[in-house]
């Protein structure tokens, strides 16, 4: 393997992430990769160990069902990452915890979540776009999206985006993905790979309208703020439909907005991110 070579991760190695070391009560050491698929720290790793180390506080009962948090600073692979846990909040029904990921003296991310202890209601979700092939029909990625399946330990079609009509796009990224292995039957641990998965991604279909497909090197992209809704348990481990869809692009950000449904239909997950979509300059004319 060459220096230039990211290195690819097995599944081994994504599950082992969410071995994190309570150093000192609610301070949680998270693992972090030297070398992986990118040259900073996925902000979906940070996200996702973020979620452990709330869970790791919070009591069996009270699955997570939102967290909303803001991407700070870029985290640097190698360096050890600290996540802080507060607890605003243990009601008898919801509980709230922050959790601030520290690499050095920096705060890199910064996530308030809430967790609801289960209860029952009325039933409603928005069904699965019926016109999807299914996993079994849709090709393997290519381009920027194979690269990161041959990186990652993830199973995806990706089905790119919809036609636009009258220059308006239903869908601007849609990919049913799954971990490239079974996980253990552990709904917490279900979370943290689809909190990792939710920023898969969401940031080149929020450039689609405003850069097509095949000219995401003209814009610099990076993702601001993150919020996740789990609405229903699905598991990581089986097919997933991620269908995003841009909501808006003005002043360099753009906001794209999407949803997660089990094959079978269930709606398990719904996202949002507002990402920089930031002009490159073109380069100078040559001589």
């Amino acid at each position: 393997m060459t220096e230039e070579q990211p290195e690819r991760w097995s599944l081994d190695r994504l599950l082992a992430l969410f071995d994190l070391e309570e150093v000192i009560p609610d301070v949680f050491k998270a693992p972090n990769p030297t070398r992986g698929p990118w040259t900073r720290v996925f902000g979906g790793q940070v996200a996702a160990q973020s979620v452990r180390a709330a869970l790791n506080t919070v009591p069996e009962d009270r699955p997570i069902h939102s967290l909303h948090a803001y991407f700070l600073r870029p985290g640097k692979p190698g360096e050890p990452i600290f996540m802080h846990v507060e607890r605003p909040r243990d009601g008898k029904s919801f509980t709230s915890r922050r959790v601030k990921a520290v690499q050095g003296r920096e705060v890199i991310f910064d996530m308030i979540s809430s967790f609801h202890r289960v209860e029952d209601g009325p039933e409603y979700n928005v069904p699965i776009a019926l016109d999807v092939p299914s996993p079994d029909e849709a090709p393997e990625p290519e381009g920027m999206f194979g690269r990161m399946r041959s990186m990652m330990p993830f199973d995806m079609r990706e089905l790119g985006p919809t036609e636009p009509v009258n220059g308006v796009y239903r869908s601007t990224r849609r990919a049913w993905f799954r971990t490239a292995g079974k996980l253990p039957d552990d709904p917490k641990l279900h979370s943290c790979i689809l909190s990792f998965a939710s920023d898969m991604g969401v940031v080149s279909a929020a450039r689609v309208p405003v850069a097509g497909e095949n000219e995401w090197e003209r814009f610099m992209g990076a993702s601001l703020d993150h919020a996740v809704w789990f609405h229903r348990p699905i598991r990581a481990d089986e097919w997933t439909l991620f269908d995003l869809r841009t909501i808006s692009s003005s002043g360099a950000r753009g906001l794209a907005a999407g949803t997660m449904h089990s094959r079978d239909g269930t709606l398990g997950v719904s996202v949002a991110q507002e990402a920089l979509i930031r002009p490159m300059a073109p380069p100078p004319p040559t001589s």
